[in-house]
């Protein structure tokens, strides 16, 4: 998947990036067929249900940018997407936001019943550290597997995505402040952005200051992501998103246009995006792909 020419809409880039994640999906996951085959089949029904792949993709492209092989990232880029997966499948069950609709398909636990579905978001976390437990690294750098498993660890752990969930659960209904918001944002949506960016860098070799630079742009496009996010449950269209929109609002939860409104929002988001690429300097002309990552976030509609 190389670096597109300046013509080329990134679109097009996501599209064949989202094909070469599905490949690595498909080589790593159980088949239907293989016993417990109810569980293979439900993890596979929500990994296959859609999605943009834009973990694995911004860990894809961040490697590009750096001169590491896409096959040196496959086991990371399929892991990311199976652990956003997992999270998904929690996030949609009835203790959680109880939604019945995901990527325009019945969720999960709708289609197969609550029990498989804790379990099959449980399999593909599991997986998931499986994959970068064994993915292959070059001799003298076996601490770097480790390290990058102890980054994604992070991540998702209660510093990060478990906590902000946890957070996002117990605020609803009371007020916040804009301080908060960024921190429930941050953890449960930008900690996972973030760590697919820097460990992609950290796999590929960048050293201290780059990496650090790296790890800033991936926090700043997951906050705006999630800014982004809140926007689209009140303006964006159950069609467009694939699944219920204004659950936010009617659930009292801790949104930006909650906050601040839909315009100001809006211009958090942009100014999230102009600091991120300002993070990418430091490539020069190799980081182009990521900037045009970081500017679809702002014009996705989904």
């Amino acid at each position: 998947m190389a670096t597109p020419p300046l013509e080329l809409d990134i679109r097009d880039y996501l599209a064949r990036g989202k094909q070469q994640v599905d490949g690595y999906l498909e080589r790593y996951l159980p088949p239907a067929g293989a016993e417990p085959a109810v569980i293979h089949r439900a993890m596979r029904y929500s990994v296959f249900a859609g999605g943009k792949r834009l973990r694995p993709i911004l860990a894809l492209a961040t490697g590009e940018a750096l001169g590491a092989e896409p096959e040196r990232l496959a086991p990371l880029a399929a892991a990311l997407e199976m652990i956003h997966t997992y999270s998904l499948i929690h996030d949609d069950l009835p203790a959680m936001d109880d939604d019945d609709l995901r990527r325009g398909k019945p969720t999960l636990h709708r289609e197969f019943g609550e029990g498989i579905a804790i379990l099959a978001g449980n399999g593909l976390l599991t997986l998931a550290f499986q994959l970068l437990a064994e993915m292959p690294a070059p001799a003298g750098v076996q601490d770097m597997r480790l390290a990058v498993i102890a980054q994604i660890c992070r991540a998702v752990g209660t510093g990060g995505l478990i906590g902000g969930q946890v957070v996002d659960l117990t605020t609803e209904g009371q007020s916040f402040t804009r301080s908060q918001l960024e921190a429930i944002h941050s953890a449960k949506t930008g900690a996972l952005l973030r760590a697919s960016v820097e460990a992609a860098a950290m796999l590929a070799g960048a050293d201290g200051p780059l990496r650090e630079s790296l790890a800033a742009f991936g926090s700043r496009i997951g906050l705006a992501f999630q800014v982004v996010d809140d926007i689209l449950d009140v303006d964006g269209s159950r069609q467009e998103l694939g699944k219920s929109s204004g659950k936010d609002q009617a659930g009292r939860k801790a949104t930006y246009p909650a906050l601040l409104g839909l315009e100001a929002s809006r211009r958090i988001a942009a100014q999230l995006v102009q600091e991120a690429e300002a993070e990418l300097e430091v490539l020069g002309a190799r980081g182009e792909t990521l900037r045009r990552l970081a500017r679809f976030i702002t014009d996705r509609r989904s």
